[in-house]
């Protein structure tokens, strides 16, 4: 299939460089700065040298500010039999629709990951999506990792809030653990190393093990032991619990103020 990305920030690379070595759709980019492209990938500086060329899949992949300015000159870039595919976090179907009409659209919410093949996707597809494009969209998004499909954009804007933004989360989590290792007297980077190794290995065991996060956490804890006397602060008045409700509740209202 013919696929056409329009933009190629950072998700937008992260997702063509997988896309490139483990689709075998014919990519053509719109980037003017784009200094390098993955091989096979077709580069192009303006809409212009695209002349009258069609694709099957247009991918929104710029700024969502910028998309009621640049979307609407692509329209008849599209196939008759074509879809749209966004990655503009908070755009809506119907505010895309505005701009090119009534059209198969998905709107997709991967994460930072996918450049490494270890993303989580939340997917959306409009009504006017048929089985083959919705079959198609989660084949891109499986290139890239995880993908969940979702029944409303209420529950997209749920799965970025949890999903999407996870990353920042995760991130900052190892921010303060590897903080509080230097603290301790460790190196920068032997305590780089011994958080974000052991944070790496907990996180496939528990996506490999059939027990639940809670079992898996009770398994290294003895009673009375080191674990449990951290656990113990770092659980205090289940301010841990409440912190990453108010988190995901944030980012969530957030996603929805974006609408």
């Amino acid at each position: 299939m013919s696929l056409l990305m329009i933009g190629c920030g950072k998700m937008g690379g992260s997702l063509l460089t997988r896309w490139a070595t483990s689709t075998n759709h014919t990519i053509t980019i719109i980037n003017p700065s784009l200094v390098k492209a993955p091989q096979n990938v077709i580069v192009r500086q303006a809409i212009e040298e695209l002349a009258d060329q069609r694709f099957d899949i247009i991918v929104i992949a710029i700024k969502p500010q910028l998309i009621e300015k640049i979307l609407p000159s692509y329209r008849r870039h599209l196939a008759d039999s074509g879809c749209i595919i966004s990655i503009a976090a908070g755009y809506s179907v119907s505010s895309i629709e505005q701009l090119i009409g009534e059209q198969a659209i998905v709107r997709v919410m991967p994460n930072l990951p996918a450049k490494i093949g270890r993303g989580v996707s939340g997917l959306f597809a409009n009504s006017r999506c048929s089985a083959a494009q919705i079959e198609n969209a989660v084949a891109l998004t499986n290139a890239v990792g995880y993908t969940h499909i979702t029944t409303s954009e209420d529950e997209l804007d749920r799965v970025t809030a949890v999903a999407g933004s996870g990353p920042g989360y995760a991130f900052e989590i190892a921010r303060c653990w590897i903080e509080s290792a230097i603290k301790l007297g460790f190196s920068p980077q032997t305590a780089r190393e011994l958080v974000l190794n052991t944070l790496s290995g907990s996180m496939e065991l528990a996506l490999t093990s059939k027990e639940d996060a809670e079992t898996l956490r009770n398994s290294v804890t003895s009673k009375n032991g080191t674990t449990a006397a951290g656990l113990s602060a770092l659980m205090q008045d289940e301010q841990l619990a409440s912190l990453f409700d108010s988190t995901v509740l944030s980012a969530y209202q957030r996603a929805v103020a974006l609408r």
